[in-house]
């Protein structure tokens, strides 16, 4: 086996194994509400999670995945070794945040780190602005779309439910919580998963002898089914890991839920997640759930909503991108020493 093929190798499997970390840490996202209300036990909640992120598998196409794999950076001005410090920058930003039980935004440590390693390799113009544009402007638009209709599907729902009893209204949204939370998982499996998909995509593009693997008849980067499986595998089985340090701080810190609040909460965050994935848009899945959460809560007033807890998740996610690309930047010049000095 030459070099290059085994580094070819390592790199999908650390692709794959930011993809399981993503899945646990992320698991939140997808669980926390239904398990907070007490819809579903934490084990079901898992298994009802990843079941929806694998199916996401034949969802949405792969509009995300080429995003990352040649919308963000030149890729014909990087090499392998700048999308390994990219990854490994994007696990340990992750780790350290899991271990800490914030919820923070696996996406874009993993384009943080990406940038970092690259600009490295090639200064800033290895950067693609126009797709930079559109991610960045997502970080406040996602949260806020999250909001916006997160507050807008409880008003309309405490509209219409003014009539029935507590008890049959409980009833009635723990039933459609597991259609909502369904829904929420299948968005958070095909937005996320996608992004593995692109650098995994990315790797072999770079390389001349496997390019055809991820090429189409023009010659463009294009993402083939057994991409696709093997991420869809790698997030649904580290979904099923779990990830209760965070699934703890988003069901139950930010603000208290009620089956009716979670169907809202995921509702408006599947939602936004469909749109953003279906303009191949890589989104915090974090961002987008963390923000319809508070928009349930702020209908009870200001006094619901843990702003404490919100406030430190918003400076988390602040620093992900930069801290995710310094890591990265710093492990792509510990390759540099170690090429040289061998």
């Amino acid at each position: 086996m030459d070099l290059t093929l085994l580094l070819i190798i390592i790199i999908i499997v650390i692709a794959l194994a930011f993809d399981f970390v993503n899945g646990f840490h992320d698991a939140a996202n997808s669980i926390a509400t239904v398990v907070s209300t007490r819809v579903l036990t934490p084990g079901q909640g898992v298994l009802w999670a990843a079941f929806f992120n694998f199916v996401a598998a034949f969802t949405f196409g792969t509009a995300v995945a080429e995003t990352i794999g040649g919308g963000l950076i030149d890729v014909t001005k990087v090499d392998n070794f700048v999308i390994l410090a990219g990854l490994v920058g994007a696990v340990v930003w992750d780790l350290i945040t899991w271990v800490l039980g914030l919820p923070t935004s696996s996406s874009h440590a993993l384009i943080g780190g990406y940038a970092g390693a690259a600009v490295v390799k090639a200064g800033f113009n290895v950067l693609i602005i126009s797709g930079w544009v559109k991610t960045l402007a997502f970080i406040i638009i996602a949260p806020v779309l999250g909001w916006v209709l997160g507050t807008f599907f409880i008003t309309i729902i405490y509209r219409l439910f003014k009539h029935q009893t507590p008890a049959r209204t409980d009833r009635t949204f723990r039933h459609l919580q597991l259609l909502s939370a369904g829904l929420y998982s299948l968005g958070h499996g095909t937005n996320d998963a996608q992004k593995t998909m692109g650098i995994i995509a990315g790797v072999l593009f770079t390389v001349p002898t496997y390019r055809h693997l991820v090429s189409n008849a023009a010659g463009h980067l294009s993402i083939p089914f057994w991409i696709v499986m093997m991420a869809h595998a790698a997030i649904a089985l580290g979904t099923m890991s779990g990830g209760w340090r965070i699934v703890h701080t988003m069901g139950s810190k930010i603000t208290k839920l009620k089956p009716i609040g979670g169907f809202a909460a995921e509702t408006a965050g599947a939602i936004t997640l469909f749109t953003s994935t279906s303009m191949g848009i890589p989104v915090s899945t974090t961002h987008v759930i963390t923000g319809a959460i508070v928009g349930v809560g702020t209908v009870h007033g200001k006094r619901a909503v843990n702003w404490h807890m919100a406030s430190r998740i918003v400076w988390v996610w602040l620093f992900t991108i930069p801290i995710a690309a310094l890591i990265s930047a710093g492990v792509y010049e510990v390759i540099l020493l170690i090429q040289h000095l061998f």
